[in-house]
This record gives structure tokens, C-alpha cells and sequence, in this order.
């Protein structure tokens, strides 16, 4: 059974973990804008959506569902079913992965220019799909090591693969200057594939070392987690890739309306690039905290719920909900006094303290959020989180195809912020309406 002490331990260990790598890779995106520029920058985030789109598909639904099942099946004495769950998951999420890196490859140039806009993204397309596999296999790993509540290895594998990022990038970027060559963005995507590379390696072998999966599981016992998997992992993925999905459509139109606002296309790369690639991080960057106490909050409830314990699900809520509230309003108050600084000393960008000063109002609704959601699939109510996802991102885009043409990104803003207050109030009334459930089989 999940503790209060093993639930703060692990979300302690997340977030030092998370703090750090954020930490790194804030300074990470401030040398990015200095060495590549904002339209360069601007272009490297263009790629993200196809990348985020590619993961929802084979990693996120897998990772969720391999959490849950792990965690279930842990506090119901059956750890050797959850190894069976982590072979099955590594196997499937592998040949998806594989998949999409051979469609990526032979489809570069078109979804560069239909898709992304710029046929420049090609060549970054390419490069970035071989993290791909890397990525699921690292992401499952983690996600098994969840469910146990096990923080170790995923803390570790994510300091070690923005570790190895950034200097993979920092250092041929130096060499390069130094052998007369010009360094180009796409360093930048070949650093998200050293990264993911270590980390898959460094992940497999820490979990090899710990020999914590047991023996083969027999045919039977091997059907029966198939279906299981499948049954939790196949809604989540469907739901993950429809959320992702709207996203990319919202990120990749926000150049595209930004120059129906009047701009070139040169600045509304700068634009999008400043937004992105500067402000949003320093937004994001107390998220870390949340982040862990949603990562090991979702297993909790779960098992919680497994156990049929009322009581202690509804004081792991009570706390996670309160401290991702007070941390998000500290922040809001930090980036409404200190944002416009920011923004001129750290990018030299006037533009990005304008832009963390309008999203400092988001954070307590960003931050609510996550705790909020995690706590909506621990229980198993995995559509619900489609749905108020898909809800706050319809508002969103409304925001870009009808508020920046008239309005330019702050009209973006607006519909940003209009959006988590929206999801807020229904992830709230969620988990109200789910409050008396305590049979997991209900």
C-alpha cells in the first residue's frame, strides 16, 4: 500500500530531480536564443508538435497505463504480473516507435511544408525521429518504476538525459566555431536524440542491474496482461493522440495567424520563437514541483482506490490539491513583480517579459491542474481527462484563429488563460461528483 511518507519521499525526489533538469535547461534555452537567434529558436519548437504527436501515440498511453496496472497489481501482492506488463508495454511500444520513425523519414518534406509550414523543419524532422525509440523505451521503464513507487531510476534517467543534451549541443557547437564551421538549429535536435539515447540505455541497464521482473510468465498469464494492458492502454493513447493532436494544430497555426495579424513571416517565427522557446519555460518552470506530485499522486490514488480506502485517497487529494494552489499563486505574484525583469536580463527580450508577465495569471490554474488531472486517471476515469483537455484546448485555438488575427498573441494569452480556468472548474467538479467511488470495479 502506498504511504503519506513513500508518496513525499518520491514526489521530494521528482521535483529535486525535475528542479534540476529545468534549471539546466533554462539556461540551456537562454544560450540557444544567444547562439541560434529567435527565428532559429522559433523553428526548432516548430518540430515539437510532430515529436509530442509521435510520442502520444507510442509511449504516453503506455506509460499511464503501465503505472496504473503496476501499482494495482503491487498492492494486491501480484508483482510478478507487473513485470509481465512492462515486457508486453516495451515490446509494442518499440514496433510503434520504430513505425513512425521509418513514416517520419519518408515523409519529412511533406509534412514540413503542409504541416509545420516550413520546409526548412525538414532535415530537424528527420534528425529528431531517431529519439523515438529511445524515448518509448525510457518512457516505459519509468513508467513501471512508477507504479512500484521506485523514483530513483526515473529521477536519475532524466538529470542523465538533459545531461548529456546539453553537452552533446554545447560541445559541437564550441568545436564546430572552432574548426571554422557554422553551427546551425539542428544541433539542437540531434541533442534530444543523444539525450534520449543515454537515458534508454542508462534506464535498461539500472533495471537489468535490480533484476526486478521475475521469471517468463506462462501463455496464460501472458494473454491475460495483454488484454489488460490493452484494455487501459488503448483508450489512453486514442486520448492522448486526440489531445496531442489539437496541439500541434494549435502550435504549428499561431505563425500562420500571427502574419494574418499583419506580421512577416520572419517575425512571426520571432514571435512564436520568444513565446515557446523563452517565456512559456519560465512559466513552466515551478511546474516541476507539480509535475512530481502529479507523477506519484495518480499510482497512489489508484492503489488507494484498489484497496477500497476512502479515507486515505481523499487526504492524498486534500494535500496535493492545496499545495499545487499555494505554490501556484507564490508564483503568479513572482512573475507579475519580477517577469518584465526576466524577460530584459536573462533573454534580452522585452518581448518575453511582456509575455511572462501576461501568463504569470495562469500558474494557479496550470499548476491546480495537474494535480487535478493525475488524480481524474488514478481513478480510472481516463475520459473525463479527454474530455476537459480537449474542452481547454478548443478554447485555446479558438484563441488563435479567431483572436490573434485581430489581436496579435495577446489575443493567444487570453484564450491560454481563459482555458485553465475553464478546466480547472471541471476537473473540480470531477473528482466531487467521484469523491463516494470506492469500488474499482464500479
Amino acid at each position: 500500500m502506498f504511504t503519506k511518507h513513500r508518496l513525499f519521499q518520491g514526489a521530494v525526489v521528482l521535483t529535486a530531480a525535475g528542479l534540476i533538469t529545468r534549471f539546466m535547461g533554462f539556461f540551456f534555452r537562454i544560450f540557444l536564443s544567444h547562439a541560434f537567434g529567435e527565428e532559429s529558436v522559433g523553428l526548432y519548437q516548430l518540430i515539437f508538435p510532430v515529436y509530442a504527436l509521435c510520442l502520444s501515440i507510442s509511449t504516453a498511453g503506455l506509460q499511464t497505463a503501465v503505472s496504473r496496472m503496476t501499482a494495482e497489481k503491487v498492492s494486491r501482492g501480484k508483482p510478478e504480473e507487473a513485470g509481465n506488463v512492462l515486457r508486453i508495454a516495451l515490446c509494442l511500444t518499440l514496433i510503434l516507435s520504430c513505425a513512425e520513425v521509418l513514416l517520419i523519414q519518408q515523409n519529412a518534406n511533406f509534412i514540413a511544408e503542409t504541416f509545420l509550414g516550413d520546409p526548412r523543419c525538414a532535415e530537424m524532422l528527420v534528425i529528431i525521429s531517431y529519439a523515438l525509440p529511445c524515448a518509448a523505451i525510457h518512457s516505459c521503464i519509468c513508467g513501471y518504476s512508477f507504479g512500484l513507487q521506485r523514483t530513483k531510476l526515473p529521477a536519475l534517467s532524466q538529470l542523465i538525459e538533459q545531461t548529456s543534451r546539453i553537452l552533446f549541443v554545447v560541445l559541437l557547437f564550441i568545436f564546430m566555431q572552432n574548426t571554422g564551421h557554422t553551427p546551425s538549429i539542428r544541433l539542437a535536435a540531434g541533442g534530444i536524440v543523444a539525450g534520449e539515447f543515454v537515458a534508454a540505455l542508462f534506464s535498461a541497464r539500472l533495471l537489468t542491474a535490480q533484476r526486478r521482473l521475475g521469471h517468463i510468465p506462462s501463455l496464460s498469464a501472458l494473454t491475460g496482461s495483454i488484454r489488460e494492458l490493452f484494455s487501459l492502454s488503448a483508450p489512453l493513447t486514442a486520448n492522448r493522440a486526440a489531445v496531442t493532436l489539437l496541439q500541434s494544430v494549435e502550435a504549428a497555426s499561431i505563425p500562420a495567424c500571427l502574419k494574418l495579424y499583419g506580421m512577416s513571416g520572419s517575425d512571426a517565427l520571432s514571435i512564436y520563437g520568444v513565446l515557446t522557446g523563452m517565456a512559456m519555460p519560465c512559466i513552466l518552470f515551478p511546474s516541476a514541483i507539480t509535475n512530481s506530485v502529479g507523477t506519484v499522486l495518480m499510482p497512489a490514488v489508484s492503489a488507494a482506490q484498489a484497496v477500497g480506502n476512502r479515507k486515505a485517497m481523499t487526504q492524498l487529494l486534500k494535500k496535493a490539491v492545496g499545495s499545487c494552489l499555494i505554490l501556484g499563486l507564490s508564483c503568479c505574484l513572482f512573475f507579475l513583480i519580477f517577469g518584465d525583469l526576466i524577460g530584459t536580463i536573462l533573454f534580452h527580450s522585452s518581448t518575453a517579459g511582456k509575455f511572462i508577465l501576461t501568463l504569470a495569471w495562469i500558474c494557479p490554474f496550470l499548476y491546480t491542474n495537474t494535480a487535478l488531472v493525475s488524480a481524474i486517471n488514478g481513478l480510472g476515469k481516463t475520459f473525463f481527462t479527454f474530455l476537459i483537455n480537449v474542452i481547454g484546448l478548443l478554447v485555446r485555438i479558438a484563441g488563435v484563429f479567431l483572436a490573434i488575427p485581430k489581436f496579435g498573441i495577446q489575443g493567444y494569452l487570453w484564450g491560454l488563460l481563459a482555458s485553465q480556468f475553464i478546466m480547472s472548474g471541471l476537473a473540480a467538479a470531477v473528482l466531487l461528483s467521484s469523491s463516494r467511488i470506492t469500488d474499482p470495479h464500479s
